[in-house]
């Protein structure tokens, strides 16, 4: 059911989910934006430029976090603005042969602001991954009915 901005207030849960994370996942996502900075795809390399590991890329990321709020809205056309800061690297680990996600974002948003004037309603984003924030003031406007 699409919201309706009247219906909504301030610190409503819009949902929330988990998103697992392979090393298959960023290699296709390398492969679809033309990032393939080492640093996602090689373990050597990451750890020796000082990372973890091998690390998501910061806008699949993004895109991961920002389906939620589409899904809610029913429309991800309605997303008229979507802004984070990265805080912390998400560390893919290796689990070739295994069932087990490299990584997994916890994932879950809120009514931050309303702006009847504008049609528009902030939601606010908390993105954890292995116990840490690695999103800080992820917030996504959406124009609302």
């Amino acid at each position: 059911m699409t919201p309706i901005l009247t219906e909504l207030a301030v610190g409503q849960n819009i949902g929330s989910r988990h998103i697992e994370i392979s090393r298959t996942d960023l290699v296709k996502y390398a492969g679809a934006s033309g990032d393939f900075n080492p640093i996602h795809w090689n373990e050597a390399f990451a750890t020796g430029v000082g990372l973890p590991g091998v690390i998501a890329h910061g806008m699949f990321t993004m895109g991961s976090v920002v389906q939620l709020v589409t899904d809610w809205s029913g429309d991800p056309a309605a997303v008229v603005d979507f802004q984070t800061r990265f805080t912390k690297p998400v560390p893919v680990s290796d689990t070739t042969g295994t069932a087990a996600a490299g990584a997994v974002l916890e994932i879950s948003g809120a009514i931050g602001a309303i702006d009847a004037d504008a049609g528009t309603a902030r939601v606010d984003l908390t993105v954890i991954s292995a116990g840490q924030k690695v999103l800080m003031k992820a917030q996504a406007v959406v124009r609302l009915a």
